[in-house]
């Protein structure tokens, strides 16, 4: 259930990575952001599953706005800075992702974790629970230690140099507008 719930998350973590290489604590910072978001998903699910809901099932397509704006920010600082595929980013680029950023992309994300964890850990009960909570986290690690391998493998780091800096908007403006869409934001 996480791995299907999350799959784009590795994407998503494989750019950040990418985009942390050779500055320090900047994979810190993307672990952190990305227990973070989670942190919060879990933690949704879990009252939710309890009935008290943290948000009103109305409000979650707008979640699509964090990385839609998130998206159209980095597009812009790309097109502003003059990026272009023949020449990868400023080194200093990363320097500006934190774990803040991480962790809102994740939540943001996440309205289809709540919707397919809150029914199941209802029906599990506290213990059941807490199982999934373990390893849920568990497969946290697994998903940043996988994306961080994908992230360092030359051939996709050298594509993620080259091309990450116009993946990430565009991947993370998509996600927004898959949210805001699929949720019903706006009448859409």
């Amino acid at each position: 259930m996480f791995a299907v719930t999350n799959i784009d998350d590795l994407l998503v973590l494989a750019l950040f990575f990418g985009q942390a290489a050779g500055h320090q604590g900047a994979v810190r910072r993307v672990v952190t952001g990305q227990y973070l978001g989670f942190g919060v998903i879990l933690a949704a699910s879990i009252l939710g599953a309890y009935g008290a809901s943290l948000l009103p099932s109305a409000v979650l397509p707008y979640l699509g706005l964090a990385p839609l704006a998130l998206g159209l920010r980095a597009a812009w600082m790309g097109w502003r800075g003059g990026w272009d595929a023949d020449r990868p980013p400023p080194v200093s680029a990363p320097a500006g992702l934190g774990m803040w950023q991480v962790a809102t992309v994740t939540v943001a994300n996440g309205g289809d974790n709540i919707g397919v964890y809150v029914p199941v850990f209802a029906a599990a009960g506290a213990t059941g629970m807490a199982v999934y909570t373990a390893v849920f986290l568990v497969g946290v690690a697994v998903w940043c230690a996988a994306a961080r391998y994908l992230a360092t493998r030359r051939l996709i780091a050298k594509a993620l140099a080259r091309w990450g800096h116009i993946l990430l908007p565009v991947l993370l403006i998509g996600i927004g507008l898959v949210i805001l869409i699929s949720g019903g934001a706006f009448g859409l």
